[in-house]
Protein backbone atom coordinates (compact mmCIF):
# COMPACT_ATOMS: atom_id res chain seq x y z
CA UNK A 1 0.00 0.00 0.00
CA UNK A 2 1.11 3.66 -0.98
CA UNK A 3 -0.01 7.07 0.37
CA UNK A 4 1.58 9.24 -2.58
CA UNK A 5 1.57 12.92 -1.67
CA UNK A 6 1.70 14.90 -4.89
CA UNK A 7 1.94 18.85 -5.20
CA UNK A 8 1.46 19.98 -8.23
CA UNK A 9 3.24 23.37 -8.11
CA UNK A 10 6.61 21.65 -6.42
CA UNK A 11 9.66 21.57 -8.85
CA UNK A 12 13.00 20.09 -7.54
CA UNK A 13 15.38 22.97 -7.13
CA UNK A 14 18.27 21.04 -7.73
CA UNK A 15 19.24 18.77 -10.70
CA UNK A 16 19.76 15.36 -10.33
CA UNK A 17 23.42 15.57 -10.58
CA UNK A 18 23.77 18.57 -8.13
CA UNK A 19 21.45 16.61 -5.79
CA UNK A 20 23.75 13.61 -5.83
CA UNK A 21 26.87 16.70 -5.12
CA UNK A 22 24.53 17.81 -2.13
CA UNK A 23 24.18 14.59 -0.69
CA UNK A 24 27.65 13.88 -0.19
CA UNK A 25 28.37 17.44 0.92
CA UNK A 26 25.59 17.04 3.22
CA UNK A 27 26.80 13.83 4.73
CA UNK A 28 30.35 14.57 4.70
CA UNK A 29 29.68 17.61 6.71
CA UNK A 30 27.35 16.21 9.18
CA UNK A 31 28.96 13.09 10.05
CA UNK A 32 31.90 15.03 10.87
CA UNK A 33 30.52 17.51 13.13
CA UNK A 34 28.38 14.75 14.94
CA UNK A 35 32.02 12.80 15.90
CA UNK A 36 33.22 16.54 17.37
CA UNK A 37 29.98 17.31 19.12
CA UNK A 38 29.73 14.22 20.74
CA UNK A 39 32.94 12.67 21.01
CA UNK A 40 32.40 9.56 18.31
CA UNK A 41 34.89 7.30 16.50
CA UNK A 42 33.59 5.93 13.19
CA UNK A 43 33.45 2.26 13.27
CA UNK A 44 33.02 -0.27 10.61
CA UNK A 45 29.31 -2.40 11.30
CA UNK A 46 27.83 -5.04 10.39
CA UNK A 47 25.04 -5.73 7.28
CA UNK A 48 23.94 -8.95 8.98
CA UNK A 49 24.05 -10.76 12.23
CA UNK A 50 23.66 -15.00 13.29
CA UNK A 51 19.51 -15.45 13.73
CA UNK A 52 18.98 -16.02 17.46
CA UNK A 53 21.81 -14.29 18.93
CA UNK A 54 19.51 -11.30 20.05
CA UNK A 55 22.01 -8.40 18.18
CA UNK A 56 19.19 -7.92 16.10
CA UNK A 57 16.31 -5.22 17.00
CA UNK A 58 12.88 -6.75 16.74
CA UNK A 59 11.23 -2.80 16.38
CA UNK A 60 7.59 -3.61 17.26
CA UNK A 61 8.31 -7.71 17.00
CA UNK A 62 6.16 -8.77 14.22
CA UNK A 63 8.56 -7.49 11.20
CA UNK A 64 9.87 -9.97 8.71
CA UNK A 65 13.09 -9.84 9.03
CA UNK A 66 15.38 -10.48 5.59
CA UNK A 67 17.50 -13.85 6.17
CA UNK A 68 19.80 -16.17 4.12
CA UNK A 69 21.74 -19.78 5.08
CA UNK A 70 25.67 -19.90 4.64
CA UNK A 71 26.57 -22.17 2.92
CA UNK A 72 30.54 -21.76 4.08
CA UNK A 73 29.15 -22.00 7.95
CA UNK A 74 26.84 -25.18 8.36
CA UNK A 75 23.94 -23.33 6.69
CA UNK A 76 23.95 -21.18 9.46
CA UNK A 77 20.95 -18.83 9.28
CA UNK A 78 21.94 -14.87 9.10
CA UNK A 79 19.56 -12.39 9.39
CA UNK A 80 20.05 -8.79 7.62
CA UNK A 81 19.91 -5.84 10.80
CA UNK A 82 17.11 -3.54 11.36
CA UNK A 83 19.45 -1.50 13.44
CA UNK A 84 22.07 -1.59 14.67
CA UNK A 85 20.91 -0.71 18.94
CA UNK A 86 22.47 -3.60 20.71
CA UNK A 87 25.15 -4.28 18.22
CA UNK A 88 26.83 -1.26 19.08
CA UNK A 89 26.42 -1.01 22.89
CA UNK A 90 28.61 -4.61 22.63
CA UNK A 91 30.95 -2.75 20.41
CA UNK A 92 31.42 -0.23 22.86
CA UNK A 93 32.88 -2.84 25.53
CA UNK A 94 34.76 -4.80 22.89
CA UNK A 95 36.66 -2.08 21.37
CA UNK A 96 37.61 -0.39 25.00
CA UNK A 97 35.94 2.74 24.56
CA UNK A 98 35.84 4.66 28.04
CA UNK A 99 32.95 7.35 29.92
CA UNK A 100 32.09 10.41 27.69
CA UNK A 101 33.78 8.47 24.27
CA UNK A 102 31.73 6.82 21.75
CA UNK A 103 31.17 5.72 18.11
CA UNK A 104 28.99 5.91 15.07
CA UNK A 105 28.66 4.16 11.77
CA UNK A 106 26.89 3.79 8.80
CA UNK A 107 23.66 2.03 8.94
CA UNK A 108 22.06 -0.14 5.76
CA UNK A 109 18.81 -2.00 6.68
CA UNK A 110 15.93 -3.20 4.26
CA UNK A 111 12.25 -3.89 6.05
CA UNK A 112 10.68 -5.61 3.83
CA UNK A 113 7.35 -5.14 6.30
CA UNK A 114 7.18 -1.50 5.58
CA UNK A 115 3.99 -1.47 4.20
CA UNK A 116 3.08 2.61 3.66
CA UNK A 117 5.37 3.21 0.93
CA UNK A 118 4.63 7.10 1.05
CA UNK A 119 7.15 10.24 0.53
CA UNK A 120 8.57 9.62 3.70
CA UNK A 121 9.07 5.79 3.76
CA UNK A 122 11.09 2.81 2.22
CA UNK A 123 12.30 -0.52 2.09
CA UNK A 124 15.53 0.52 2.22
CA UNK A 125 16.93 2.38 5.73
CA UNK A 126 20.34 4.30 6.05
CA UNK A 127 21.27 6.41 9.35
CA UNK A 128 23.83 7.37 11.25
CA UNK A 129 23.86 5.07 14.52
CA UNK A 130 26.06 6.50 17.15
CA UNK A 131 26.56 5.23 20.91
CA UNK A 132 28.56 6.98 23.71
CA UNK A 133 29.39 5.81 27.14
CA UNK A 134 27.71 7.54 30.07
CA UNK A 135 27.85 7.22 34.06
CA UNK A 136 25.17 6.15 36.52
CA UNK A 137 24.99 9.64 37.57
CA UNK A 138 24.08 10.75 33.83
CA UNK A 139 21.21 8.43 33.91
CA UNK A 140 18.50 11.19 33.65
CA UNK A 141 16.47 13.51 31.53
CA UNK A 142 18.56 16.64 32.59
CA UNK A 143 21.62 14.78 30.23
CA UNK A 144 19.31 13.35 27.28
CA UNK A 145 18.05 16.74 26.75
CA UNK A 146 22.02 17.63 27.01
CA UNK A 147 22.60 15.73 24.32
CA UNK A 148 19.57 16.31 22.39
CA UNK A 149 20.56 20.04 22.27
CA UNK A 150 23.73 19.22 20.89
CA UNK A 151 22.52 17.46 18.10
CA UNK A 152 19.46 19.66 16.74
CA UNK A 153 22.17 22.57 17.61
CA UNK A 154 24.23 20.48 14.58
CA UNK A 155 20.77 20.05 12.23
CA UNK A 156 20.85 24.01 12.61
CA UNK A 157 24.27 24.54 11.65
CA UNK A 158 23.91 21.98 8.45
CA UNK A 159 20.90 23.68 7.51
CA UNK A 160 22.91 27.30 7.51
CA UNK A 161 25.81 25.47 5.75
CA UNK A 162 23.62 23.96 2.96
CA UNK A 163 21.67 27.58 2.59
CA UNK A 164 24.95 29.39 2.46
CA UNK A 165 25.89 26.81 -0.94
CA UNK A 166 22.73 26.87 -1.86
CA UNK A 167 21.33 29.77 -1.15
CA UNK A 168 17.71 29.41 -3.35
CA UNK A 169 16.95 26.40 -0.19
CA UNK A 170 15.43 28.79 2.10
CA UNK A 171 16.23 27.85 5.87
CA UNK A 172 13.05 27.22 7.99
CA UNK A 173 13.89 25.62 11.40
CA UNK A 174 13.47 27.01 14.86
CA UNK A 175 16.32 28.45 16.99
CA UNK A 176 14.89 26.32 19.67
CA UNK A 177 14.02 22.67 20.46
CA UNK A 178 10.31 22.38 22.24
CA UNK A 179 10.65 18.96 24.62
CA UNK A 180 7.27 17.48 25.27
CA UNK A 181 6.27 14.51 27.00
CA UNK A 182 3.65 11.91 24.92
CA UNK A 183 1.43 11.95 28.60
CA UNK A 184 1.90 16.11 27.78
CA UNK A 185 0.48 15.47 24.37
CA UNK A 186 -2.22 12.90 25.45
CA UNK A 187 -3.70 15.12 27.93
CA UNK A 188 -4.29 18.12 25.53
CA UNK A 189 -5.24 16.52 22.85
CA UNK A 190 -7.12 12.96 24.00
CA UNK A 191 -9.21 12.60 20.92
CA UNK A 192 -6.76 12.54 18.52
CA UNK A 193 -4.39 9.66 17.30
CA UNK A 194 -0.94 9.52 18.23
CA UNK A 195 -0.17 10.98 14.64
CA UNK A 196 -2.43 13.37 14.52
CA UNK A 197 -0.68 14.85 18.42
CA UNK A 198 2.34 15.14 17.23
CA UNK A 199 1.29 17.12 13.86
CA UNK A 200 -0.40 19.66 16.45
CA UNK A 201 2.55 19.67 18.31
CA UNK A 202 4.81 20.09 15.36
CA UNK A 203 2.63 23.17 14.25
CA UNK A 204 3.12 25.16 16.98
CA UNK A 205 6.46 24.32 17.63
CA UNK A 206 8.48 23.67 14.31
CA UNK A 207 10.87 21.08 16.49
CA UNK A 208 9.96 18.63 19.34
CA UNK A 209 11.82 16.63 20.77
CA UNK A 210 9.14 13.88 21.98
CA UNK A 211 9.82 11.92 25.21
CA UNK A 212 8.26 8.58 26.53
CA UNK A 213 8.02 6.42 23.77
CA UNK A 214 6.78 3.12 23.75
CA UNK A 215 5.97 3.91 27.65
CA UNK A 216 1.92 3.30 28.75
CA UNK A 217 -0.14 6.32 28.21
CA UNK A 218 -3.37 7.28 30.57
CA UNK A 219 -5.49 5.09 28.33
CA UNK A 220 -3.51 1.92 28.62
CA UNK A 221 -1.82 2.57 24.74
CA UNK A 222 1.31 3.11 23.61
CA UNK A 223 2.42 6.71 21.63
CA UNK A 224 4.49 4.55 19.21
CA UNK A 225 6.07 1.07 19.20
CA UNK A 226 9.56 0.88 20.93
CA UNK A 227 11.93 -2.55 21.88
CA UNK A 228 11.88 -3.46 25.33
CA UNK A 229 15.70 -4.15 25.05
CA UNK A 230 17.52 -0.92 24.04
CA UNK A 231 15.39 2.66 25.40
CA UNK A 232 14.13 2.82 28.61
CA UNK A 233 11.12 4.11 28.27
CA UNK A 234 10.01 2.74 32.23
CA UNK A 235 12.33 4.89 34.73
CA UNK A 236 10.68 8.02 36.71
CA UNK A 237 12.43 11.24 34.92
CA UNK A 238 11.95 13.70 37.44
CA UNK A 239 8.95 15.59 36.11
CA UNK A 240 6.32 12.76 37.46
CA UNK A 241 6.30 10.88 34.42
CA UNK A 242 8.36 8.13 32.77
CA UNK A 243 10.63 7.65 30.12
CA UNK A 244 14.47 8.73 29.53
CA UNK A 245 14.07 8.38 25.26
CA UNK A 246 12.15 10.00 22.55
CA UNK A 247 12.37 11.10 19.22
CA UNK A 248 13.79 14.04 17.24
CA UNK A 249 10.64 15.68 15.25
CA UNK A 250 10.56 18.77 12.69
CA UNK A 251 7.66 20.61 10.87
CA UNK A 252 8.09 20.13 7.21
CA UNK A 253 5.89 22.67 5.44
CA UNK A 254 6.35 20.49 2.12
CA UNK A 255 4.44 17.40 2.94
CA UNK A 256 2.61 20.02 5.40
CA UNK A 257 3.24 16.52 8.30
CA UNK A 258 5.91 15.94 10.86
CA UNK A 259 9.14 14.20 10.02
CA UNK A 260 10.91 12.14 12.36
CA UNK A 261 14.86 12.60 12.00
CA UNK A 262 16.06 10.56 14.84
CA UNK A 263 15.03 7.91 17.63
CA UNK A 264 17.44 7.78 20.67
CA UNK A 265 17.68 7.71 24.31
CA UNK A 266 19.07 6.66 27.38
CA UNK A 267 19.74 2.66 27.29
CA UNK A 268 18.44 -0.04 29.40
CA UNK A 269 20.24 -1.28 32.59
CA UNK A 270 19.77 -4.25 34.06
CA UNK A 271 16.44 -3.55 36.15
CA UNK A 272 14.86 -1.57 33.47
CA UNK A 273 15.61 -4.48 31.08
CA UNK A 274 13.81 -7.16 33.39
CA UNK A 275 10.86 -4.71 33.91
CA UNK A 276 10.48 -4.31 29.88
CA UNK A 277 10.69 -8.01 28.68
CA UNK A 278 7.81 -8.75 31.59
CA UNK A 279 5.69 -6.01 29.84
CA UNK A 280 6.80 -6.69 26.48
CA UNK A 281 5.47 -10.58 27.38
CA UNK A 282 9.01 -11.43 25.91
CA UNK A 283 10.93 -12.81 29.43
CA UNK A 284 12.32 -15.80 27.03
CA UNK A 285 14.86 -13.36 25.71
CA UNK A 286 16.63 -12.82 28.88
CA UNK A 287 18.34 -16.67 27.82
CA UNK A 288 19.20 -14.84 24.57
CA UNK A 289 23.56 -14.17 24.45
CA UNK A 290 23.49 -10.35 24.15
CA UNK A 291 20.99 -10.07 26.96
CA UNK A 292 22.94 -12.39 28.92
CA UNK A 293 25.63 -10.27 28.73
CA UNK A 294 24.01 -7.38 29.39
CA UNK A 295 22.38 -8.91 33.14
CA UNK A 296 26.00 -9.83 33.93
CA UNK A 297 27.25 -6.50 33.84
CA UNK A 298 29.42 -6.97 30.64
CA UNK A 299 28.05 -3.62 28.59
CA UNK A 300 28.16 -0.27 29.49
CA UNK A 301 25.81 2.36 30.68
CA UNK A 302 25.05 4.24 27.67
CA UNK A 303 23.07 6.80 25.76
CA UNK A 304 22.73 6.24 21.84
CA UNK A 305 20.10 6.12 18.28
CA UNK A 306 20.55 6.81 14.84
CA UNK A 307 19.98 9.73 13.17
CA UNK A 308 18.57 9.42 9.33
CA UNK A 309 20.83 9.84 6.18
CA UNK A 310 17.80 10.27 3.87
CA UNK A 311 15.95 11.98 5.80
CA UNK A 312 18.17 14.87 6.86
CA UNK A 313 18.72 15.36 2.90
CA UNK A 314 15.49 15.43 1.88
CA UNK A 315 14.57 17.99 4.15
CA UNK A 316 17.31 20.33 3.49
CA UNK A 317 17.39 19.90 0.35
CA UNK A 318 13.37 20.10 0.20
CA UNK A 319 12.68 17.11 -2.00
CA UNK A 320 8.88 15.89 -2.11
CA UNK A 321 9.83 12.40 -2.17
CA UNK A 322 12.95 10.33 -0.22
CA UNK A 323 13.38 8.63 -3.67
CA UNK A 324 14.56 12.06 -4.52
CA UNK A 325 17.67 11.15 -2.07
CA UNK A 326 18.36 7.19 -2.32
CA UNK A 327 17.49 4.61 -4.63
CA UNK A 328 14.88 1.96 -3.45
CA UNK A 329 12.00 -0.39 -5.01
CA UNK A 330 8.61 1.76 -5.26
CA UNK A 331 5.23 -0.13 -5.71
CA UNK A 332 3.66 0.58 -9.47
CA UNK A 333 1.28 3.17 -8.44
CA UNK A 334 4.47 5.49 -6.91
CA UNK A 335 6.22 5.46 -9.99
CA UNK A 336 3.59 6.03 -12.47
CA UNK A 337 2.63 9.11 -9.78
CA UNK A 338 6.08 10.70 -9.57
CA UNK A 339 6.97 10.08 -13.24
CA UNK A 340 3.10 12.09 -14.10
CA UNK A 341 4.22 14.58 -11.64
CA UNK A 342 7.90 15.15 -13.02
CA UNK A 343 9.55 13.91 -9.50
CA UNK A 344 12.60 12.27 -10.58
CA UNK A 345 13.53 9.14 -8.65
CA UNK A 346 17.09 7.95 -7.95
Amino acid sequence: MSELFIDENYQSKLSMRETEKAIKFIKDYFQDHLAEALNLQRVSAPLFVRKGSGVNDDLNGIERKVSFPVKAADETVAECLFSLAKWKRMALAEYGFQQNEGLYTDMNAIRPDEENLDNLHSVYVDQWDWERIISQQERNLDFLKKIVRKIYRLIKDTEATVHEKYPHLTPILPDEITFVHTEELFDEYPDLTAKEREDKALQKYGAVFLIGIGGTLPDGSIHDGRAPDYDDWITPNGDGKKGLNGDILLWYPLLNRTFEISSMGIRVDKDTLLQQLEIRNAPDKKEQIWHKRLLNDEFPLCIGGGIGQSRLCMFFLQKLHIGEVHASVWPDDVLRGCKEAGVRLL
